[in-house]
């Protein structure tokens, strides 16, 4: 397909503005001087080569692909604790200027691997100078501990092709099982942390 540049520029337009929105739920908590879920904000724009690839293993259609492929625009947010995803969907399926579409928990029903996530499945409409233009983009919400293993394992699927050798894949469940008890116990400690979070904000802005 030519024009790639031309078609990929809303979902570039579109990660930029969901950044800066999504970012601005953390500035708005902490202006009221209120706990915020979240943490920080990453985006990227799945690249030209991984489009193909997808679309050739789904069989979608280049004419199909604003349609049928929802994740070329990727949005992540990060939160200290898994009761704080919860906080952060509810937050985005209220909001007037995205609509959720659909949504897959990864948290309560994780995958095999023992990948752990919340995706929300939303359409957003991006002003051209041609017009509105409604794209696709998918937003993972995760804790730092669901990321941190996610991340290691999206390394090791790009060497292994998620054909990962027994001992391997022993250790990456054992670390996800390791990171969900991580996640348990800091929820265990909720109240103490953020308790200490707030003490340390106020020394650190007197």
């Amino acid at each position: 397909m030519d024009g790639w540049d031309e078609f990929l520029a809303p979902y570039q337009q579109s990660v930029e503005e969901l950044k800066i929105k999504l970012k601005g739920i953390r500035k708005d908590y902490q202006l009221n001087r209120k706990y915020s879920p979240v943490e920080f904000v990453t985006t990227r724009v799945k690249p030209v080569q991984s489009i193909i690839e997808k679309a050739s293993a789904r069989n979608i259609p280049y004419d199909r692909l604003r349609e049928e492929m929802y994740d070329i625009a990727g949005i992540r947010i990060m939160c200290q604790f898994v009761d704080d995803i919860e906080l952060i969907c509810d937050h985005i399926r209220r909001r007037e200027d995205m609509k959720v579409v659909e949504e897959r928990d990864y948290v309560e029903n994780t995958k095999e691997s023992g990948y752990r996530s919340y995706h929300l499945i939303i359409e957003y409409p991006v002003e051209t100078i041609d017009g509105p233009v409604v794209i696709l983009a998918e937003i993972q919400i995760r804790t730092l501990a669901m990321n941190f293993w996610a991340t290691i394992e999206h390394t090791l699927n790009y060497k292994y092709s998620g054909e990962y050798p027994p001992e391997i894949r022993r250790r990456l469940q054992n670390a996800a099982e390791a990171a969900f008890l991580l996640d348990e116990e800091m929820s265990q400690i909720r109240e103490e942390i953020q308790d200490a979070q707030k003490y340390y904000s106020k020394k650190r802005n007197i």
